[in-house]
């Protein structure tokens, strides 16, 4: 425990009192992330040589809390600056080179441990610590990514629901493509709140732009046109597809009861302009 204490503090003292040597090690560790020093920082604002002190000060100092928390920063900013993993990979690998190189050198100096099992025991303090880190950072950022791919997705979809109005009272939703489980939670979102906010009274659906639709999305679509009259508001359905009809009527659904059927978007429009 003394010689952990001793060596922690030697290494402290050493990075702060040669800091210019500790970073051009760092440096010569890290080849492809050497040149990148000033990009990430003016990219990202993240200074990845005043970072590597603080990942090895709570690495000696067994700041297991801190070590996570500040993984789980970089994480973050690395996803959100869209940087790589595997210029990350290098620079940790770097800085736990360099710093064992460090450890080296001053137990060389200054023998801080005597036994064999003593310099064992802090290996594995140490590589398990940096370690933790990877993991933690690998984390944050796969979480980070998945959240911003998300939101992506969410923006994108809800463009692709575009309600036109047509009237005062009447607007159109035309709907394009595949409709799959998770973009018919978009359609029903964008279009209880939209009847909501501009008052639509009548909403023509229009279908015939629908590359596919499963069973499970056209009964979530039944009960988003139950949800639609319930609101007050009078659906007509448009391009209604034989293969979609097929499935609907072996399936035993039936829109009748919440939205009557045009056989094209035009024929309806003829109504209400």
């Amino acid at each position: 425990m003394e010689s952990k204490l001793i060596l922690r503090e030697e290494i402290k003292t050493y990075i702060d009192e040669n800091r210019e040597m500790f970073e051009n090690m760092l440096l010569s560790e890290a080849i492809n992330v050497s040149g990148k020093i000033k990009d990430i920082l003016n990219k990202g604002n993240i200074d990845l040589l005043k970072n590597a002190r603080r990942l090895i000060f709570y690495v000696v100092e067994q700041k297991d809390e801190e070590l996570v928390s500040f993984a789980n920063q970089e994480g973050i900013a690395w996803a959100t600056h869209s940087l790589t993993l595997a210029l990350k990979l290098e620079w940790v690998q770097a800085i736990r080179r360099t710093l064992w190189q460090i450890i080296s050198s001053i137990d060389e100096t200054k023998s801080i441990t005597r036994a064999r099992s003593e310099y064992y025991e802090l290996e594995k303090l140490i590589n398990d610590r940096v370690d933790q880190f990877l993991n933690s950072f690998f984390l944050s950022y796969s979480n980070s990514k998945d959240e911003m791919l998300l939101k992506q997705r969410e923006m994108v979809e809800h463009l692709s629901v575009p309600i036109i109005p047509v009237s005062g009272s009447v607007s159109v939703l035309p709907l394009i493509g595949t409709v799959d489980s998770y973009r018919i939670k978009i359609i029903e979102e964008k279009v209880l709140n939209d009847i909501a906010e501009s008052r639509i009274q009548t909403l023509v659906l229009d279908l015939s732009g629908i590359a596919m639709m499963e069973m499970d999305v056209i009964d979530y679509l039944e009960k988003i046109l139950a949800g639609v009259s319930m609101m007050g508001c009078k659906v007509t359905l448009t391009g209604l597809r034989p293969d979609l009809v097929r499935k609907m009527v072996h399936a035993g659904i039936r829109f009748e009861k919440d939205a009557e059927t045009k056989g094209t978007l035009q024929e309806t429009l003829k109504k209400y302009l």
